[in-house]
Formats: structure tokens, sequence, C-alpha cells
């Protein structure tokens, strides 16, 4: 069974008892969010992120039966990788969520081989601005060093993109933990769609999720400058 625990005003806790259980939930609820979305505009958006966690709610949310053929996916950040690299999240993407179902459903990559990461960014910002935006569905990992997005500590860009302000929809970023160079949509895009849902799993992740939703720097814990500026409530999905 699940419960929510509406711990802070703009935070929204639901806890599961386990992954499978939260995949299926989260599932719906981004299907209904794109469901309502075509319903009203006749098309619907959704940016999600990569990494282990998401695989299972890719595979259930590929299944689901909504108008996949009017929804755009892209994602929330990217590595300076090619498509068929091991860690590209355009990969994950194309594996996990864009089968079943979901494959009639239109993709925006982020990486180009047109240069370099900065390069790049200001390309992938074109083909996100060129979206019906704000995003309908944005879907964010947590690392346990408190980032989110790209949103690395001491990354070379951080204070950029995650400057309310901020007018590029894509920038690079470089991190000593994040491996290659990024490219992340800033925090503009991520915290003005109409859902943002947080999916972490594991109790490492939860104890970190507790001491970002306390008070300290936004550069510190990355992730509270997504959960303090969203425009609406963060949904926050866990599950042990």
């Amino acid at each position: 069974m699940r419960a929510t625990d509406g711990t802070q005003a703009n935070i929204r806790l639901t806890n599961f008892a386990s992954g499978a259980e939260l995949a299926e939930a989260l599932a719906d609820r981004v299907a209904d969010a794109l469901a309502a979305a075509i319903a009203a505009r006749g098309q619907a958006t959704l940016a999600v992120s990569g990494g282990n966690t998401p695989k299972a709610f890719f595979a259930a949310l590929s299944k689901r039966a909504i108008a996949w053929d009017k929804v755009t996916v892209t994602l929330v950040d990217e590595r300076m990788v090619p498509p068929a690299h091991e860690r590209s999240n355009h990969r994950l993407a194309s594996l996990f969520l864009l089968q079943n179902r979901a494959a009639e459903a239109g993709f925006v990559p982020l990486y180009r081989s047109n240069g370099d990461a900065a390069d790049v960014a200001l390309s992938a910002s074109e083909a996100i601005d060129a979206l019906a935006l704000p995003f309908d569905v944005v879907v964010l990992g947590m690392g346990t060093d408190g980032h989110t997005a790209s949103f690395f500590p001491g990354g070379t860009t951080l204070g950029a993109v995650t400057d309310p302000a901020c007018r590029q929809s894509v920038m690079p970023i470089e991190a000593p933990d994040a491996g290659e160079p990024r490219l992340t949509l800033t925090l503009p895009r991520i915290v003005e769609a109409g859902l943002v849902a947080l999916h972490i799993e594991g109790e490492q992740k939860k104890t970190v999720l507790d001491k970002a939703l306390s008070p300290g720097p936004e550069a510190e814990m990355p992730v509270r400058s997504v959960l303090r500026h969203a425009r609406t409530p963060v949904e926050i999905y866990w599950a042990p």
C-alpha cells in the first residue's frame, strides 16, 4: 500500500512498498497527465531522466493506452556521447520507453555530433524551444550527492543552469562526479512544467531527500533548486 505525507507545502511525498508498485503508479500518473494535455491541446510533451532507477517505470509507461503519436519525448539531461554508447540516455529511452505503444511517440534528442558541448547545447536549446512549452511532464531522478538533472555540486555552470532567470533551455556542464561533459535542461524549463515528478528509491536516497528538504544552500544540494522553485508541488515517489 502507499501513503502520502505532504511534509512541506511545495512537495507531495508518496511512499510505496516496492519499486514495482511505484513504477506502475508513476506510469499511471504520467499517462493521465499526458492524456489530459492531449485532450486540452492536441499534443503533449514529456522530459525524462536516465540511470537505472527509471527502467521499470519506462517499461510500464510504454504500455499505457494513450495517443502516443501526439506525444513528444525528450531528455532532462544527456552525456556528450553518441546514441549507441552504453551510457547514453538516448539509448536508455530507446530501449525501455520508446517501445510498445510508446514507439509511436516523437523523440527530440539533446546530443548532436556537430561541435563541442557549448555548440551542441545551443542546437539542443533551439530544438527544445520549438516544442510546445512548458513541458506537460518532467520526471527527475536524484543522486546521493543531491544532484538532479545534471545540476552537480561544484559543476562548472551550476550557477547559470540553476538560475531561475536563465534564458537558455539547454546548457553544458562539467563536474568531477559527472563523468563525461553533460547537457542539461536548465531550471526554468524544469520548474515550469505542469507536473514535476521526482522518482527515487532506496533508504540512502530517502536520507538524502530529508537533508535536501532541510534549510541549506541550493549549491550544496542542487535538487533544492527544483524543490524550492517549482511552480506546482513536486510529486515525490519513493520506494525502499
